[in-house]
């Protein structure tokens, strides 16, 4: 990606559809008068006079409980330093959004332009009552440490600086366990770490805390060992320093058995890495290049464990691993503070998830066969859903038992599952997928690349390394839109127009490997020749004979018009009758699958089955257990209508012949997508209790009006339609779809292509 179009990719990002990340929205009712005059006046006095009477009554009756402020006043932002309160938002912005979609966690941004330390205690102090919870970043030191202990002794709701104690968490966690893979002990490593900022300090009080002995650890600066003969030294560098006579980073890395890097890139050399002790531990945290590059780390010790904070390498030391689910635990339980006890509880948790089984999603999302604790795997992966019914769950434990929660839990298996259920973003899911399809990107075909959306959805793929895309259509005119949106070509995205005189050759060798599989089947050769002139009959064989993984097409036609093709050359799967089609819905609650919405118009009882198991099976394609509902106008034969006794007919069919599939009918949408309301009104249903993730339709009328409504009026994302059952990973975008929907479908084209090599 050129820096040209990095630059106006990240300023697009952040501009449109409306500027910034985040928007406050209503959790209430508000269509009416009454509604009004209950939210304002003159309604809202009566909760103002019970918070008056009981201070603690503002949990109950506004947002504080679930609200943390992400405070920064700009003068240490990421890497960039010193550049003020304003130019900090977009970052605070987008660790609001962290706290979002991955603990469910709202967030007011605030940028403070102050840089006097008192003041802007004052300022914070002065805003706090607002919040439940004051997050701080980038703070520069050593004012940031004298700002984080005045908060935290002053007011009573949880403050943390993420800066120092995020990575000090996670950090901790993989130091842990990486001792404990290498056959050490944590009291007898000798520590190197090089930088003395906020996060250095943090973490290597925490490692002191977690047993690392005072006298074998050494602290480097921009200056050197921070050494006690140093003229004058603040006291957060102070108490790392050493008397022995050592001056310079090689010194000090003789005999080390782990370097902490928290500093600047390529500061470790190979030579240096030599002089340290059998099985060293090296964690270069600086981003996005770290203390020594990965690659050649690990050519030059073969006994080497490393951790990085890039996620490309193996061992990610990555901040979100931590504060979401730590504030999530503190908020949960009105803690008046995080505390040594919570953040160790934290690192104590993530240290020991590490070593329990790994969910095969995890696996799938990351394209790893089998993760399992070793030293390519000392820390939970960033998408581990687990992360968020463990760690709140140990730090709220912690803040119960170190006497500092207002509101002790007293059910925590409970809790555990409210945790699990407040995770469903769609969003999120989302990205899972895109990062399992960075890890094998395949060949896909757009097989209309002269229209500018879909060659910028291309571009899209192809920069964030998604997909390697194939396009198909007139090359003048190609080249033409790539220039205008500042397209690279190079030797990763080949440009092939069907109907050129250069394809010749290739159109005969396509149309004769067709017309000698269905010559019996009335296809002639002639007919087969005028065929691959088209670029869809061009893609399929393309996809066919194996030079392309996978296709997406549709932009600009109908589907009935673009599925012909698909099913003369590229077929059904064995034992697929008829093909069909879901939608995946990217939902608050989570992702949900929405079958048939494209295909099979009115379904006999044995087609809605059968679009039930395609549907079960790209669920588990995509890592999801399905737990289904066949859904209708009415409940379990309250009606005796045609729909219901086919749906009947197909629940009893599955029931007896897939007694392991999660699905049951005919029931109303509403019941099925309440899990309580469906256990108390049909306790017999093997969906009561469950939250249901896909909706089988009794027609396609139903459910296409269904997904279109939903995605027009409610926002959510939708995915598709996707197709299921034919032989070859095929995907059918939907009349003029947007560049976003594209480039999803892209990532789901990806995504199965990756899923037939493992299985063929």
């Amino acid at each position: 990606m050129s820096s040209s179009r990095e630059k106006k990719a990240a300023l697009n990002y952040h501009e449109f559809p409306m500027p910034g990340k985040i928007e406050v929205i209503p959790t209430t009712k508000y269509s009416t008068q009454r509604d009004l005059a209950l939210a304002y006046s003159p309604g809202v006095a009566i909760p103002c006079l019970e918070i008056e009477k009981n201070p603690d009554d503002v949990y109950k009756y506004t947002a504080k409980g679930n609200l943390v402020a992400v405070i920064s006043n700009g003068t240490a932002v990421l890497g960039l330093g010193d550049i003020g309160a304003d130019a900090s938002k977009p970052v605070m912005e987008g660790k609001g959004l962290l706290f979002k979609i991955f603990a469910d966690i709202d967030v007011f941004d605030i940028e403070i332009q102050e840089k006097d330390p008192e003041k802007l205690i004052a300022a914070i102090k002065a805003i706090a009552p607002t919040f439940g919870g004051i997050n701080l970043e980038d703070i520069k030191a050593p004012e940031a440490f004298e700002i984080e202990k005045r908060l935290k002794a002053e007011l009573d709701i949880p403050v943390m600086h993420d800066d120092q104690h995020g990575t000090a968490i996670i950090s901790a966690a993989a130091m842990i366990n990486a001792v404990e893979i290498v056959g050490k002990k944590v009291k007898e490593i000798q520590l190197v770490v090089n930088g003395a900022g906020a996060s250095a300090v943090s973490c290597t009080k925490l490692y002191k805390k977690i047993g690392i002995k005072p006298e074998n650890i050494v602290m480097l600066d921009s200056k050197g060992v921070i050494r006690s003969d140093r003229e004058y030294l603040p006291p957060a560098k102070k108490q790392f320093a050493t008397d022995k006579n050592i001056h310079t980073l090689d010194d000090a890395i003789q005999g080390a058995d782990m370097f902490l890097g928290l500093s600047v890139a390529d500061v470790l050399t190979p030579e240096m890495l030599k002089k340290m002790a059998k099985d060293p531990i090296v964690f270069a945290l600086a981003n996005p290049n770290p203390e020594i590059d990965y690659k050649l780390a690990m050519e030059t010790r073969d006994d080497l464990l490393m951790a990085t904070g890039r996620s490309d390498h193996p061992n990610q030391v990555n901040n979100v691993l931590g504060f979401p689910y730590i504030f999530r635990g503190a908020l949960d339980v009105r803690s008046t503070a995080i505390n040594e006890d919570m953040k160790l509880a934290a690192v104590k948790a993530l240290a020991d998830l590490t070593k329990e089984s790994v969910p095969e999603q995890v696996n799938i999302t990351y394209k790893e066969k089998h993760l399992k604790f070793g030293k390519e795997y000392i820390i939970p992966k960033p998408f581990d859903m687990r992360l968020m019914e463990r760690i709140p769950v140990a730090v709220a434990k912690a803040a119960v038992a170190s006497g500092v929660a207002r509101k002790p839990i007293k059910d925590w298996k409970k809790y555990a599952v409210e945790l699990a259920e407040r995770i469903g973003s769609g969003s999120k899911y989302m990205k899972k997928l895109t990062s399992r399809a960075r890890r094998n990107p395949k060949r896909v075909i757009f097989t209309e690349a002269n229209h500018l959306d879909v060659l910028k959805a291309a571009q899209i793929v192809h920069d964030e390394g998604i997909a390697i895309p194939i396009l198909l259509g007139n090359k003048e005119t190609i080249l033409k839109l790539m220039k205008e949106i500042s397209f690279e070509v190079n030797d990763s995205v080949t440009i092939i127009d069907p109907r050129s005189k250069n394809e010749k050759k290739r159109r005969h060798t396509f149309a004769e490997i067709y017309w000698k599989k269905r010559q019996r089947n009335g296809v002639k050769l002639l007919d087969a020749q005028v065929w691959m002139h088209e670029r869809n009959y061009f893609a399929a064989m393309m996809v066919n004979t194996g030079e392309a993984d996978s296709l997406i097409t549709g932009y600009s036609r109908s589907y009935s018009r673009v599925v012909k093709p698909m099913l003369r050359l590229i077929g059904k799967r064995d034992g697929v009758d008829k093909i069909a089609a879901t939608n995946l819905m990217l939902t608050d609650r989570g992702p949900l699958f929405l079958s048939d919405t494209a295909i099979t118009e009115n379904p006999t009882a044995n087609e809605l089955a059968n679009i039930a198991l395609m549907t079960a099976d790209a669920m588990h394609m995509f890592g999801i257990v399905p737990k289904m509902a066949m859904i209708s106008h009415s409940n379990f034969g309250a009606s005796d209508s045609k729909a219901g006794t086919i749906i009947a007919e197909a629940v009893t069919y599955l029931h007896k012949n897939y007694p392991d599939l999660v699905i049951d009918g005919e029931v109303q949408a509403d019941f099925a997508l309440n899990t309580k309301k469906m256990k108390e009104k049909f306790p017999f249903s093997s969906i009561a209790g469950r939250k249901v993730n896909s909706l089988i339709f009794p027609c396609l009328a139903s459910a296409n009006i269904s997904y279109k409504i939903m995605k027009e009026l409610s926002g959510i994302e939708s995915v598709g339609p996707i197709v299921m059952g034919l032989k070859k990973p095929v995907h059918l975008l939907q009349f003029h779809a947007s560049v976003d929907e594209i480039v999803n479908m892209t990532t789901i084209a990806v995504v199965d292509a990756q899923a037939h090599e493992k299985n063929n």
